[in-house]
């Protein structure tokens, strides 16, 4: 059989056993009942004939389609600027690899959620859903938790009882701005990541409050902008602050992707960082250390992330019974040359 692909008809034939006896032996499927002897000896034989198993009969048996579906919960022009998603996606795929399967990706548009994800759970066209950035108004969210479809959130639905894999969005702000006052700031800005409706915005503009309230200093409305995940956004929203002569000498941006544009409005106004203005970003991209200055940010482990998210989901698609897992991971402060000490 050199040069052919060895298929189960010839393994069956080889063991003296149906093609049947083949697909439930190698697709491991439970509740059969088949002597021990008679599974070792597919196993072998199914070894050393190299047999490798079709992935539609190994589905049809399994009824599973195989696939993983990954959601993201942001409009396609967002997706296009946010170098967050690649990382999402290199962990995601060395997963799915290992483990023979697919990964399916598709956006959500906010006004369209409901009719997407569920349809295809429903449908069983995917196996289980990965879930990148839940809404607090997603009701669709809730639906899905009430008919128990596998699925795993990378970030947090308050309230819900679903698995997750995030890191602590609030403490990890409270941090960045911790060490912009420990440096004298005390008129320090906030452009958040997105909108309210998105969990890890609300809790970045929380960790910012903490921050300050810590430190004695009154919060002041006037200094927060809300942005939109986009390098144009943070543009915007720090070119607003500066239209309207908001007075600052530091400015927390609660997503690298926007630190992108808040700076090119501040350079705009020859307003010069750290010298001007302090900068600390969110998320510790991998164009953070090249910008210049190189950026001081909050070190989000993406790739991580990605990665016990497909784990977690995989284990509650394989039965094991302890998947019921909610995990945050550890965050870091990457102090660069972005942020000056206030001189008196």
């Amino acid at each position: 059989m050199v040069g052919n692909r060895v298929t189960s008809h010839d393994v069956a034939k080889a063991a003296g056993v149906s093609r049947t006896t083949v697909s439930l032996v190698l697709n491991d499927v439970q509740g059969v009942k088949l002597r021990p002897e008679t599974r070792q000896r597919v196993f072998q034989i199914a070894e050393q004939m190299g047999y490798v198993p079709n992935a539609a009969a190994r589905a049809l048996v399994s009824q599973r389609a195989q696939i993983i579906g990954l959601f993201l919960t942001r409009s396609s022009h967002h997706i296009s600027s946010d170098a967050f998603i690649t990382q999402t996606l290199e962990g995601l795929l060395e997963v799915v690899h290992q483990h023979d399967m697919r990964l399916m990706i598709d956006i959500i548009e906010p006004e369209h959620q409901k009719e997407i994800y569920l349809e295809m759970a429903r449908a069983k066209r995917i196996d289980g859903i990965l879930l990148s950035g839940p809404r607090l108004d997603d009701e669709a969210l809730w639906v899905l938790e009430k008919e128990g479809f596998p699925a795993v959130l990378i970030g947090q639905l308050p309230g819900s009882d679903f698995c997750f894999v995030d890191v602590d969005n609030c403490a990890s702000a409270e941090m960045a701005v911790a060490h912009l006052i420990q440096l004298g700031h005390t008129r320090i800005a906030c452009i958040t990541n997105a909108n309210p409706a998105y969990t890890a915005a609300v809790d970045r503009l929380r960790g910012y409050q903490n921050a300050l309230e810590t430190a004695g200093i009154p919060f002041d409305h006037t200094l927060v902008r809300s942005g939109d995940f986009t390098v144009d956004s943070g543009y915007r929203q720090m070119k607003d602050l500066l239209d309207r002569g908001t007075q600052f000498t530091a400015a927390f941006v609660a997503s690298d992707t926007l630190v992108l544009g808040a700076k090119a409005a501040l350079v705009e106004r020859n307003l010069r960082v750290p010298q001007d203005v302090a900068l600390v970003g969110f998320d510790d991209l991998p164009f953070a250390q090249y910008m210049h200055p190189p950026l001081t940010t909050v070190h989000l482990p993406a790739v991580e992330l990605a990665r016990q998210a497909c784990n977690l989901l995989i284990c509650m698609l394989q039965g094991e019974q302890n998947c019921s897992q909610q995990m945050i991971l550890d965050t870091r402060l990457v102090i660069r040359q972005s942020c000056g000490a206030i001189v008196s």
